[in-house]
């Protein structure tokens, strides 16, 4: 069953006419497309897919089995194809529409009837097939190998924007599309800013250094962390290390088919807090990898999902101290229904350059 026929099941098991794909990676998912503008609109029928001038060409390659509209008025070549085909019905992307976007659509088709449709597509990205895995796997070896080339070439000195860049360009070099995400260098005390996009601060000797970084490649994601330190660290810092080190180990080994999502953060968690650290643990331990770098199911103490064989999540424990660094270390994670396979293969032992 192809991605799409996944949604006409839906529809035929609803009774709603259609369903409208707007949220961008969600529309390559489902139709192949790459770009950065389109639409989609599957019937019980048939499939439709909308693009502007600029994808003609492109969309003739990657989209097959939809009838492609280039439209020059998106409202209007849709109103056109609801009305046409006597939708009265249409699910659309709550997440991720806007109340704007959603006024036009009723005021263009007054006689159809719009039902929000809240994370429905992102379920069905949930479970990995072989062919995504792979896909996944590949995207994962790329940020593994630009994690190795980093050791080499980051020196106390350079700008964490340096760094940054040497990131994304590596990414590029080895086959990926692109970064998945902005990357994240911050060293120093900079270290207890979980997201602490690369800066302008120098890199110093001495100092520890969070890398956060992955990669797209053929649409799906990776995203790796690891701590690394420029000489020898502050005693507190490799304490903490040993902690999160610890920390991510246990929750490796709890990771299998059947637990819940806060049960897994809860195994980390317990663990940092024993410590005296708990406070300093504010994020959760991970989320759901794929299409997106962020995508369902969320693996923190506010979920209770429950894991099945074939979800693709991340494990990423971390400690944060102001004024002082932090330190995260993440892996991407195959769940399956005797335990977990890590697919990222690099050392988490404490790297000291």
């Amino acid at each position: 069953m192809t991605r799409a026929e996944k949604i006409k099941q839906y529809l035929s098991d609803t009774g709603v006419d259609a369903f409208l794909v707007t949220h961008i990676p969600n529309v390559r998912y489902i139709s192949g497309f790459s770009g950065s503008s389109a639409a989609l609109l599957i019937t019980r029928n048939k499939n439709f897919f909308f693009t502007d001038f600029r994808y003609k060409e492109q969309s003739a390659i990657q989209v097959k089995g939809f009838e492609i509209i280039v439209n020059y008025n998106a409202d209007e070549e849709l109103k056109k194809v609801i009305s046409g085909n006597e939708i009265k019905s249409v699910y659309f992307e709550s997440t991720h529409t806007t109340i704007d976007g959603l006024n036009r659509l009723k005021n263009n088709n007054p006689l159809a009837e719009f039902i929000p449709q809240k994370l429905k597509l992102e379920e069905f990205t949930v479970i990995k097939t072989a062919d995504e895995l792979l896909l996944m796997r590949r995207a994962v070896d790329i940020s593994e190998r630009v994690f190795h080339k980093l050791l080499d070439f980051i020196k106390p000195g350079m700008t964490e924007r340096e760094v940054s860049a040497e990131i994304s360009y590596l990414h590029k070099k080895y086959g990926a599309e692109k970064d998945a995400f902005d990357p994240i260098v911050a060293s120093g005390w900079r270290g207890a800013l979980p997201h602490g996009i690369a800066s302008d601060k120098v890199i110093e000797s001495g100092e520890m250094v969070t890398l956060d970084f992955g990669c797209v490649y053929n649409g799906f994601c990776s995203d790796l962390t690891r701590t690394i330190s420029l000489g020898e660290p502050d005693e507190e810092l490799k304490k903490i290390y040993d902690i999160v080190h610890d920390a991510h180990k246990k929750a490796i080994y709890a990771a299998k088919a059947g637990i819940k999502t806060n049960e897994l953060d809860q195994v980390a968690r317990e663990f940092i807090t024993s410590s005296g650290y708990g406070e300093k643990f504010g994020h959760g331990l991970g989320h759901g990898l794929g299409i997106e770098v962020h995508e369902q199911p969320s693996v923190s103490w506010r979920s209770d999902v429950v894991l099945n064989a074939g979800t693709v999540i991340t494990i990423e424990p971390g400690i944060y101290i102001e004024n002082l660094g932090g330190v995260r270390i993440e892996d991407n994670i195959l769940i399956k229904e005797d335990g977990c396979d890590v697919l990222n293969k690099s050392s988490k032992e404490l790297i000291i350059i």
